[in-house]
């Protein structure tokens, strides 16, 4: 099943859609509570042996609460419920009636191990009022205590939308959101814990066409990374050239051209400044090089015929304008354009895609970049982060990799593609040139932007990922990344586990680890 990345308003159109189609609104709110019980007993069964205790709200989030109160409680668990208003629509009525008998009412003598948050939900935006405010201080001073907080749909305090934290809001260990991934999930990773996307029923309306992108995982990216036959030669895993390294910059371009040999390139070579040819060639050997064409001061067929793909702009230098015009005249294949090869044309970016014409092709800016070339601030571009992938896109002709947390890949046609994968340890010098290498040898070898560049921002969140897992993320390195980008083409997938699907889970986000 799909799972789209969604504003709070889009997450309530799918519930309304779906209920005017004849799905009851109750039999959604059975299923978020049921299937969230489902996860935390499968969980944390032997935690909450010492109980349970779940804070409602007056909202049909408080209403999802009460149902998996309910369902603890007839697991065997002693539950407690601390009610911070009552509850104000029918079915948070009818779900708080239906589980009084099974649940003690308080917050009892017993710390409790398990805390669950039912505040506010999605439609939940701004400050904290009372009485949520001192539910929201409770469970931070439960929190506190070494209880383990589960959060439904959405932290208590987390807007869904912008992922803006209020004052005072909740910080979980785990939030089961229902149905659809809402964007502030995304936004907010370091307060929401681990992310589970859950199935409640909503069908073919999760998928609604309103503009909401997909939410790529690793059955996506199986799916779409071009296979290696076993009787592939070099050519058939196809050629890529890496154009940048100016002098006193080789690194950018050996961090590229490592990766794209990790990412399964048959060959790759490097067109450098001369200066930069021989630590190039010490650090990566099985890479070719070649100097600038007009320092070596002869045509060479790398111009036009040699590559499957283009990577411009690794270390690429003051110079950076004049050599992205030089290149996208003499090549006119598929192209991937990073860095100085897309600072070089701050607020010009109809020059840009005049240049690109059209061709198969990738830029990958970060926010700063993004905001340059358009000629915003890097403000705008986060606030407006799920959007405005798509104004570049359509103006370059070209599909747009927006890198940050999360990644957003928009093609000209505006469909979009996200991607939840990595942590802290990319926030480095160089993982840019990295996320090229990948990109561009999967342009190479597909010939399919949109797919190559979101398939290339997972693997690339995902090597990070096994590089970090079981030690801090101070101590990681870029090599440590392209040590486990070796390893990250099997694509294990959390939803294809028997415990995830018998609790529903269609996509599982990790917690992000810290220093």
């Amino acid at each position: 099943m799909t799972v789209r990345v969604v504003s709070a308003s889009q997450a309530t159109a799918r519930d309304d859609v779906a209920i005017a189609a004849g799905i009851p609104s109750m039999q959604l709110m059975r299923s978020a509570g049921e299937a969230a019980a489902r996860i935390i007993l499968d969980r944390y069964a032997s935690e909450g042996e010492s109980g349970v205790l779940v804070f409602c709200g007056p909202g049909n989030n408080g209403g999802d609460g009460w149902i998996v109160a309910a369902a603890l409680a007839r697991a065997g668990l002693a539950v407690r419920v601390v009610e911070s208003a009552p509850p104000r629509g029918d079915d948070a009525r009818a779900a708080k009636f239906a589980a009084l008998s099974e649940v003690s009412l308080g917050t009892g003598d017993i710390p409790p191990a398990l805390v669950v948050d039912a505040l506010l939900g999605t439609g939940a935006r701004g400050e904290l009022r009372e009485p949520v405010v001192e539910g929201a201080r409770e469970i931070a001073r439960r929190r506190a205590a070494g209880a383990c907080v589960i959060s439904l749909d959405m932290p208590t305090g987390i807007d869904a939308t912008t992922g803006e934290a209020a004052h005072g809001s909740v910080t979980s260990d785990l939030t089961i959101t229902f149905g659809t991934a809402k964007r502030g999930l995304l936004q907010a990773r370091c307060l929401v814990g681990e992310i589970l996307v859950v199935d409640i029923g909503l069908g073919r309306h999760a998928d609604l066409d309103d503009g909401a992108p997909r939410l790529i995982d690793a059955e996506w990216v199986r799916q779409h990374v071009p296979a290696i036959p076993g009787d592939a030669h070099k050519g058939v895993r196809r050629k890529v050239l890496l154009v940048g390294g100016d002098q006193g910059m080789a690194g950018a371009i050996i961090l590229a051209a490592r990766a794209a040999l990790r990412s399964g390139a048959g060959m790759v070579r490097g067109c450098l400044h001369e200066a930069s040819v021989p630590p190039f060639q010490v650090a990566v050997p099985e890479a070719t090089a070649l100097a600038w064409p007009e320092q070596q001061g002869v045509a060479t067929d790398a111009e036009s015929v040699w590559p499957d793909a283009l990577l411009i702009g690794p270390g690429l230098g003051a110079d950076a304008r004049r050599q992205v015009t030089h290149w996208l005249g003499a090549w006119r294949g598929p192209v991937v354009l990073d860095a100085d090869a897309l600072n070089a044309f701050a607020g010009d970016e109809q020059s840009l895609g005049d240049l690109l014409d059209g061709r198969p092709a990738i830029v990958t800016p970060h926010p700063a970049e993004f905001a340059r070339l358009i000629g915003v601030d890097v403000d705008t571009v986060l606030d407006e982060r799920f959007e405005i992938g798509a104004r570049l896109a359509r103006a370059l002709h070209a599909v747009v990799l927006l890198k940050g947390m999360p990644t957003v890949v928009t093609a000209p046609d505006g469909e979009a593609l996200v991607s939840a994968s990595g942590n802290a340890s990319l926030a480095t010098a160089g993982s840019g040139d990295v996320l090229g290498g990948i990109a561009v040898t999967l342009l190479a070898q597909s010939g399919d932007p949109l797919t190559a560049a979101a398939c290339a921002a997972w693997v690339h969140g995902h090597a990070a990922e096994r590089a970090v897992a079981g030690r801090p993320v101070r101590g990681v390195t870029l090599p440590d990344v392209l040590d486990a980008l070796g390893h990250s083409w099997h694509f294990p997938s959390s939803s294809s586990s028997s415990s995830s699907s018998s609790t529903g889970v269609l996509a599982a986000l990790p917690a992000l680890p810290h220093a």
